[in-house]
């Protein structure tokens, strides 16, 4: 009695395809998922807040929040040296880019970045408008981007 080898039947071929294909998928979208999560899980501290966990967050990317310290600001071409401070913890900032127009002295900023050594290293300046803000200079600030109604 001869054996004979019996080629995959076509449904074997279609569920093998679709495996194949789900895989496929389901890595890509775990792929997009675990990438787009990765910048909104970033650790936020505050100035005091990062610097009393300076050792746990080493070269470990998150965000830090502090007013900018008067007189501390230095920019030359599109590089930025200042302080922020928070609790009484002051924290030299290193900020590579132009900060936005708003930033000045005296307003709260939240920062991206690492530490390197003593000083943190930033990239990306999130101005913060506090409600007194918001208060004193309402024509700045809008909520609701204005609508344009059409012409009657």
């Amino acid at each position: 009695m001869a054996v004979t080898e019996h080629a995959p039947t076509g449904r074997t071929q279609h569920r093998r395809r679709y495996v194949v294909v789900g895989v496929v998928v389901a890595a890509a979208l775990g792929f997009l998922l675990v990438r787009g999560l990765g910048n909104a899980t970033l650790y936020f501290r505050t100035a005091d807040e990062a610097v009393a966990q300076r050792q746990q967050l080493d070269g470990r990317r998150f965000r830090i929040e502090g007013t900018v310290v008067a007189g501390s600001v230095q920019q030359v071409a599109n590089q930025v040296a200042f302080k922020i401070e928070n609790k009484g913890v002051v924290v030299p900032v290193d900020h590579q880019g132009d900060p936005p127009e708003l930033f000045k002295p005296g307003i709260p900023v939240v920062l991206e970045g690492h530490f390197v050594g003593e000083t943190f290293a930033s990239d990306r300046i999130m101005v913060k408008h506090s409600e007194d803000y918001i208060a004193k200079h309402p024509s700045r600030v809008t909520t609701v981007p204005p609508t344009t109604l059409p012409a009657p």
